[in-house]
């Protein structure tokens, strides 16, 4: 029997998306004398993701089958578990089955499984390319793709005479102006990801779900190890990162400098911030919870990325604060050193839009002018609160859960009132100066502020140079040849 990749393809009411991704490992060109399976898990669904899966297959001429599972309450990780037990067995069978002749031969030929989300797709190329990165090497576990988020098309290319005009919006293909920038953000997020990533040796402490190749062994130590039914838990919201973790004790987990997957970005706000605080949420839960037992050697870098980004916070929140009782008490002096960190800011954002692929020059100019750049940064801080404050709460959230009800729309957002709450909060704080503007001036109240603006400022000046010497550091590292 010929030496094989097998795709594991979780699709929970896929419908619309499970043929593009098909379409993609149909795209591919294997290695030599490698064949392909595709096992598609219709998981828990209500539409018809089977059978468009089962049609897709038979178009791209792939050796697919279709696994169905009902009443799978642990979603995604359940899915993927489903698929691996029906290869590998289930060890919580009482019968305790033994395999056939071909089974065994089946399952001994499996070299790599890849494993790939619904609404993802493969570039031509790719999996050859996983492939090499996976057999050079024989402690090599996991290797991941880049991943690189779809554009929408324009929306305005759309006739709204079209009689299929609202069908092919609700496909999500289509965005507007606001859709397609927001994309971009996260799409040089994940670039800038991606890049720290391979300037620093290319060793990753997360294998995404949306593609990643694994070498079988490696795969069948975390379940011997740590006495598992299947590779994949349910005890984090961020199952990759913890697979991943307790891979590394053995293995290398590393990202591919070539191999891309094409993936779907959150289109709205609301939906990008309930991944994102699915996604927080984990992290912090592996850091933080000893019960998990499983540490990487990645700890510090993740730590480190938490204390950045409460630097950013911390930085933000006090030059606001500052710069309100400065000006309310009359004792503002503007410094043109101030200008240093934007300028630094603002190149090193405009090289990560450069560096982002397939750009417009649109998202060069708003980087480079730092509005693109803050505005994702402070949906990010907001998302750090939110999980951090979750963290001291008795009550533990479903991320998963949270996260499909926004996708579906079931949820909404409070951005509107939010954005309310500040204009009202800045036009009271503004009335308030005006009107106490004697009060707030006169000598005594001015001497009795100026040491705190003193001492917070130079507290501020400190925490603004570290900062500034960590973008120069990343600044100095993005001259290399890596790309996204």
């Amino acid at each position: 029997m010929r030496p094989r990749i097998v795709a594991f393809i979780p699709a929970h009411n896929e419908e619309k998306s499970i043929r593009d991704c098909l379409a993609g490992l149909g795209d591919q060109t294997l290695p030599k004398d490698v064949d392909l399976d595709v096992i598609v898990i219709a998981d828990n669904c209500t539409d018809r993701t089977e059978e468009k899966a089962l049609e897709a297959g038979i178009e791209f001429n792939l050796e697919l089958r279709v696994l169905t599972t009902k009443n799978n309450k642990q979603r995604k990780v359940g899915a993927l578990n489903a698929a691996w037990k029906s290869i590998y067995g289930d060890p919580l069978d009482l019968y305790n089955k033994k395999q056939t002749i071909y089974e065994e031969y089946y399952k001994n030929s499996i070299k790599a499984v890849l494993g790939m989300d619904a609404d993802s797709r493969l570039a031509p190329g790719a999996l050859s390319q996983l492939w090499e990165g996976l057999m050079s090497s024989r402690n090599i576990g996991g290797v991941m793709a880049k991943y690189t988020m779809r554009m929408p098309k324009k929306k305005s290319l759309i006739s709204k005479s079209d009689p299929h005009y609202e069908e092919m919006i609700a496909s999500g293909e289509y965005g507007g102006p606001i859709t397609r920038w927001w994309t971009h953000q996260q799409k040089q997020d994940m670039a800038s990801w991606l890049l720290e990533l391979q300037y620093s040796g290319g060793s990753t402490y997360v294998l995404g779900g949306q593609a990643t190749l694994f070498r079988p062994e490696s795969l069948q130590d975390v379940v011997d190890e740590n006495k598992l039914d299947g590779p994949w838990q349910d005890e984090s919201d961020v199952e990759d990162m913890l697979l991943t973790w307790q891979m590394q004790k053995q293995w290398k987990t590393l990202i591919s400098p070539t191999a891309r997957c094409y993936v779907d970005a959150m289109r709205t706000y609301h939906t990008f911030r309930q991944q994102r605080n699915k996604w927080q949420s984990g992290t912090v839960e592996l850091l933080t919870n000893s019960n998990i037992g499983v540490r990487s050697k990645h700890r510090g870098k993740i730590w480190l990325a938490q204390v950045k980004t409460f630097m950013n916070l911390l930085i933000r929140a006090l030059f606001v604060s500052l710069l309100i009782l400065s000006i309310a008490t009359n004792q503002f002096n503007w410094s043109w050193i101030w200008l240093t960190p934007v300028v630094i800011a603002s190149l090193l954002n405009t090289i990560l839009a450069l560096k982002t692929p397939m750009h417009r020059t649109t998202d060069v100019i708003f980087a480079a002018l730092l509005i693109s750049p803050e505005i994702y940064l402070w949906v990010n801080l907001i998302t750090f609160i939110n999980v951090w404050l979750g963290k001291l709460s008795a009550n533990k959230k479903d991320g998963w859960a949270i996260q499909y009800s926004a996708e579906r729309g079931q949820t909404k957002s409070k951005l509107t009132e939010g954005i309310i709450a500040v204009i009202l909060l800045i036009a009271l704080g503004t009335y308030f100066c005006i009107d106490q503007r004697n009060f707030l001036t006169s000598e005594p109240i001015q001497n009795a502020v100026l040491p705190y603006l003193q001492s917070g400022w130079i507290v501020l000046t400190y925490l603004t140079i570290i900062t500034s010497l960590a973008m120069v550091y990343q600044l100095w590292k993005l001259r290399g040849r890596h790309k996204a």
